[in-house]
């Protein structure tokens, strides 16, 4: 894991290292640079593969130079067919290799999750990886910057301001969609695209779509689950190799517990961590964690947190992301980085992708339900009805949307709704106005040979709420602690297996995760496949509130005037007593960033 950054066009040399600087906690190991007029070309490397100093980059093949972020999981197999003078063990020079053979499709025989910045003379290509999980952000003024995180471009830009669509995605979704930020000028590559920069002009196209898999070439499940079950064992096994010590996150579940189930019939005995809140037992996994570890045969290293871990760390996190990211765990997850790295590990396997492929949330289910009524033949009164009855209840928006012949899923994440946004703020915002972040994929869905709606639920939450939230906060605090999260369940080939197979197997039962229930079901115990999913809750509202942080979404407030003043209390009093706390902390998260970079 390692940081890309780079300048096409003039610089000041000083500035640009400057800049560079602010990286180093993605790759502390070495430094690279090359520079020469209009161009400055650089890597921070974190060593994972061939730690030697033969493997540094940037790395140089005549007038090819390469920066990449990442592992190339299958780099060992396509060394074997490249006719190419390596003289490295590392992965960085088999992407060379490949480009050499097959041009810009050389990111097609990649398997792996990867950032690269190729220059080839006077072009230059950026690539994001297919499921999004390695970031890539670039501007273009009077010269092209590119880099992993926003950070480093922040030196470039003359004035701070603030991107509408960013704010107005991130109430909805989250998180920015692409190809927005919340800096104007600043953008970013979405999931499973690359960028062509030549002479000044700049053009982005997606090179993988899961969209593109033939539906339904499986339609047996006994073949289904055989097929899953060793693509996902064989995904697992790819992922354990590197020349550095490895942990994994364990929770009481069966992401995690699979993870390291097959990890061990590699003869990988992992170590792993469980997060724990003091005094907050309902948030609580360790006591569940500790008896998948023991059914494992794993040692469990649990680590407990309070409201002055929680608090003290708080700030730190959300300057380590950038930009507002409405996460809440990402300050557990950050303090469980904080211990992992200081027990000198610098690779963690976690679990994320697998509620989105194999349908783990239960409100998949719910919304396949309420599909059913969109073929209601005398639905006009309905409409009528719930267009005159506003109501802030979730399954409210739901029906108004079937009964309108709108979108009904709009990501697993969506958070305020569009009629909430025009209530909250002092703007006008149009019902529907939110799906124009989510037309492209929509278009996409509808223009593809796929008609299951859970495909599309599938679709879009890897695409938005998988590559642009979770993803986004597991890169951001782990590479603060200078670690490789590594995600086997979001490799693309199981992924697109899954996509493959008939929608109906993964949800006619109507119990959640059940291929991956069933594929585990001689592996792990009944206990551990039941368990009621918890996710990664942790007290953060109780803590904002007792802390009286939470008071920063008024102050701001009122030197800004964005929120109507009646309807901000009212989220605020609502969350003190459990509900809508997600929306609130986003509030509190958006006026962390609009007090430290606006005002």
């Amino acid at each position: 894991m390692c940081a890309v950054f780079g300048i096409i066009g003039e610089y000041n040399e000083n500035h640009a290292k400057s800049a560079l600087s602010l990286l180093v906690h993605r790759g502390p190991d070495y430094c690279g640079i090359v520079q020469k007029k209009n161009l400055f070309f650089a890597h921070q490397r974190l060593s994972i593969v061939d730690g030697h100093h033969r493997s540094h980059q940037p790395r140089k093949h005549n007038n090819i130079l390469l920066s990449f972020n990442g592992e190339i999981y299958n780099f060992k197999e396509l060394k074997r067919e490249l006719d190419f003078d390596f003289q490295t063990h590392s992965d960085s020079e088999v992407i060379i290799a490949a480009y050499l053979k097959w041009g810009v499709d050389f990111v097609q025989h990649l398997r792996g999750m990867f950032a690269i910045a190729l220059m080839d003379d006077d072009t230059l290509y950026l690539f994001r990886d297919r499921l999004g999980k390695k970031p890539l952000f670039y501007m273009q003024g009077e010269s092209f910057v590119f880099a992993s995180e926003i950070k480093a471009l922040k030196p470039f830009l003359s004035t701070c301001k603030l991107n509408n669509d960013a704010l107005l995605s991130y109430l909805s979704f989250l998180a920015p969609t692409p190809p927005h930020t919340f800096y104007e000028g600043i953008q970013k590559l979405s999931a499973g695209e690359y960028l062509t920069c030549k002479e000044g002009r700049v053009t982005c196209k997606h090179y993988f779509d899961l969209l593109d898999v033939t539906p339904n070439i499986i339609t047996n499940k006994h073949e289904a689950l055989r097929v899953l079950g060793e693509e996902l064992e064989h995904s697992i096994h790819l992922r354990l190799d590197c020349d550095v010590p490895m942990a994994s996150l364990l929770s009481g579940g069966i992401d995690s517990a699979t993870l390291n189930y097959f990890a061990k019939q590699n003869n990988t005995h992992l170590q792993t961590y469980t997060l724990g809140y003091k005094e907050f037992a309902k948030y609580d996994e360790r006591k569940n964690a500790k008896a998948s570890a023991e059914f494992l045969g794993l040692d469990n290293i649990q680590v407990e947190i309070d409201e002055d871990d929680f608090i003290r760390a708080s700030d730190k996190v959300l300057d380590t992301l950038d930009e507002p990211l409405n996460d809440p765990a990402a300050v557990p997850l950050y303090l469980l980085f904080e211990r992992i790295q200081k027990d000198g590990y610098k690779v963690v396997l976690s679990g994320e992708g697998a509620d989105e492929l194999f349908l783990g949330y239960r409100q998949y289910f719910e919304y396949l339900d309420i599909e059913n009524a969109a073929g209601l033949a005398h639905k006009n009164w309905l409409k009528k009805y719930f267009r005159a009855n506003f109501s802030m209840n979730r399954e409210w928006e739901w029906y108004k949307r079937i009964f309108d012949d709108s979108l009904l899923f709009r990501t697993s994440g969506e958070k305020f709704t569009d009629l909430q946004k025009n209530q909250l703020l002092r703007r006008n915002v149009k019902d529907n106005e939110s799906l124009k972040y989510l037309q492209s994929y929509r278009e996409r869905f509808e223009a593809s040979a796929h008609s299951d709606e859970s495909i599309w639920y599938s679709y879009i939450d890897l695409n938005i709420f998988q590559a642009e939230h979770f993803l986004t906060k597991l890169d951001r605090v782990s590479m603060a602690h200078s670690i490789e999260s590594r995600t086997p369940f979001l490799d693309h080939k199981l992924a697109s297996l899954i996509f493959g197979i008939d929608p109906k197997l993964r949800y006619e039962d109507g119990i959640t995760k059940s291929l991956l229930k069933q594929i585990m079901t001689d592996k792990l115990p009944d206990k551990i496949l039941t368990r009621k999913k918890k996710g990664f809750s942790n007290p953060y509202m109780e803590y904002l509130i007792s802390s009286k942080k939470i008071d920063l979404i008024q102050e701001v407030n009122v030197q800004t005037g964005m929120f109507h003043k009646k309807k901000l209390d009212e989220y605020i009093n609502t969350a003190s007593r459990g509900s809508f706390k997600q929306h609130v902390w986003g509030l509190y998260v958006l006026s962390y960033w609009i007090k430290k970079n606006l005002l």
